[in-house]
């Protein structure tokens, strides 16, 4: 993989780490833009150790979960902990620079609509984060409703149609929500709509409750 990356001439991978407590030393150290983190490491797992790096960071950094395991539980887990990003270590090289490159851009890897099945699975039975719903007061009506769309794998394009709004105007929403919600991107939001209860699996629609 570091092989891949470096011959990129836009992509460097300043350091490498063999299990998940020195790679938030080496993250630490470094401060890249982006860590691509096992799932199985020895001493901390990836998933742990995304929580602890995201959590303690004081940069902009963004985590790739790379993993043998295709379960979606795994995925959820992963955009749980923070992740903006999920990828099998089987993946073609070229489909791994682009992922690289589409989370250092602010993208989510997962397409909406696979975000919003994996999401929708692994909510069904959690009880609703009563800190997050209160956070949702931070929003407004129409911020909300941008939110749900989100969470229901609409693109921007989308959700400027079905809001009768301009795509600036949705892109402006987003980045708004974002930062009052105090979170890193789309799949944190989807992650956040669900389990603050503002929609639930199923949904085609958001609620104003």
């Amino acid at each position: 993989f570091s092989m891949v990356l470096n011959h990129q001439v836009d992509l460097e991978v300043v350091s490498e780490a063999a299990d998940g407590l020195e790679a938030i030393e080496q993250a630490k150290q470094h401060k890249p833009d982006i860590v691509l983190m096992d799932i199985r490491m020895p001493k901390l797992d990836g998933l742990k150790a995304t929580k602890q790096l995201l959590d303690d960071a004081d940069w902009p950094v963004k985590v790739l979960i790379l993993t043998t395991f295709s379960s979606d539980e795994y995925v959820y887990e992963a955009l749980r902990a923070g992740a903006s990003g999920f990828v099998l270590k089987d993946i073609p090289p070229e489909d791994l620079v682009s992922a690289v490159r589409t989370i250092s851009k602010g993208g989510a890897l997962l397409a909406p609509v696979v975000t919003k099945r994996l999401i929708g699975e692994f909510t069904k039975q959690l009880k609703v984060n009563t800190e997050f719903a209160a956070r949702l007061e931070a929003l407004t009506a129409r911020e909300r409703q941008v939110l749900a769309a989100i969470a229901r794998g609409l693109s921007n394009s989308d959700i400027a149609d079905e809001l009768i709004i301009g795509t600036t105007t949705v892109k402006t929403h987003v980045s708004s929500l974002l930062s009052k919600l105090g979170l890193r991107d789309r799949v944190q939001a989807v992650v956040f709509a669900y389990e603050s209860g503002l929609i639930q699996a199923g949904d085609q629609s958001y609620s104003d409750s």
